[in-house]
């Protein structure tokens, strides 16, 4: 035991599993580190998705109140159409296999 010591080897073993040790230490911080910017990547993508279905969602507001008073007069036919429309849906319906 005497003569691994004073050779050297145990301290060259000790200094091989340190850089070891650093070397996992990086390609962990490395994968660790490019997750998280993906992760804020696809967050400013959420976000700026966000604040366009918020935009969309005020445009068809403004054109649905827009659109109210032609509504109101047309409620006759339209109630008609949808009674066509709904026997439609349901012969589509039908045809359609179930899986």
């Amino acid at each position: 035991m005497s003569d691994l010591v004073s050779s050297g080897a145990l301290n060259l073993v000790s200094l091989a599993f340190s850089f070891l040790l650093l070397l996992v230490g990086l390609v962990l911080w490395f994968f660790v580190n490019r997750a998280s910017s993906r992760a804020n990547e696809q967050i400013e993508l959420l976000e700026s998705l966000l604040d366009l279905q918020k935009r969309q969602n005020a445009l068809l507001r403004r054109l649905c109140e827009a659109n109210e008073p032609d509504a109101k007069e047309e409620e006759a036919p339209k109630a008609k159409a949808e009674d066509v429309k709904e026997e439609d849906k349901e012969d589509f319906i039908r045809l359609v296999a179930e899986r």
